[in-house]
């Protein structure tokens, strides 16, 4: 069985949808959940962060890797096959782009790709086709990195934001072994819940 991490980010309005995601992936992969400081300890109208974490917990079977120094070893010794960062926040994208690993989800990032093993990227991000374009074009460019499909999430009222089809994050991964990009990158605009 091969072994993914998944890392969440702080979109929190997408936490419903990646918790159906997980639940999938958990059929088949034996998945290392990896939590930003964010998702880890914000209570919100969508989940409290105990409960999103209990639930998490009981999905994959595992503690979550919520600290810089627990998900350092991820590189070294080759913890995970693949990763995916799903919801990837605007905040979280501009980091990886430049380098900047300063939470549990951008180290575990920069030390999985370090084993030339693919990052897979499903994006939430209110600013993407504003302030966040260029780091997402900077990480499409970038080796190992492949992208679950995107677009507007609703494109009247928030032109610039978009968000991944999280039900394409396991086809994107399939794909991402084979070093493929899954196609289309760009799909049709969707509502987040």
């Amino acid at each position: 069985m091969k072994k993914l991490g998944f890392a969440v980010t702080g979109s929190f309005c997408t936490f419903k949808s990646v918790l159906t995601e997980i639940e999938k992936l958990a059929e088949e992969f034996d998945i290392t959940p990896v939590l930003s400081y964010n998702a880890a300890n914000i209570d919100t109208r969508f989940f409290e962060a105990k409960v999103f974490k209990s639930e998490i917990e009981r999905i994959t079977g595992k503690k979550i890797i919520e600290t810089i120094a627990a998900a350092e070893p991820i590189g070294p010794r080759k913890l995970i096959d693949a990763l995916v960062v799903a919801p990837c926040t605007g905040n979280t994208a501009a980091k990886l782009a430049n380098g900047i690993t300063d939470t549990p989800v951008t180290l575990a990032a920069k030390a999985h790709l370090r084993n030339n093993r693919p990052l897979i990227i499903a994006i939430s991000t209110n600013d993407g086709l504003s302030g966040n374009a260029k780091n997402i074009g900077a990480l499409m460019n970038m080796k190992n990195v492949y992208f679950t499909p995107f677009g507007q999430d609703d494109c009247f009222n928030k032109a610039n934001s978009l968000v991944a089809d999280f039900s394409k994050i396991k086809e994107t991964v399939e794909a991402a072994f084979e070093g493929k990009q899954l196609q289309p990158v760009l799909c049709r605009g969707m509502r987040k819940e």
